[in-house]
């Protein structure tokens, strides 16, 4: 698997008003694209998620500029 692209995104919990830093990676395989999300909680308290992506939607996410951290919803 190669690493493609990775970035933070800077961001505040709504509920504690606690800084972080939200991962997202973006690595392509033999079977496609995966993107990585990591919402930046303590190790504990951290969601991540892994999510397939075909090369349309792995495009949108490399250009995606405005609204970084959209994939979350």
């Amino acid at each position: 698997m190669q690493l493609i692209c990775a970035r933070t995104i800077s961001s505040l919990d709504v509920d504690s008003l606690e800084a972080r830093k939200a991962r997202e990676a973006l690595f392509r395989g033999e079977s496609g694209f995966m993107l990585y999300l990591s919402d930046g909680a303590p190790p504990p308290l951290c969601e991540e998620r892994l999510i397939s992506l075909g090369v349309r939607e792995a495009l949108l996410w490399l250009h995606e500029e405005e609204n970084p951290g959209s994939f979350w919803e």
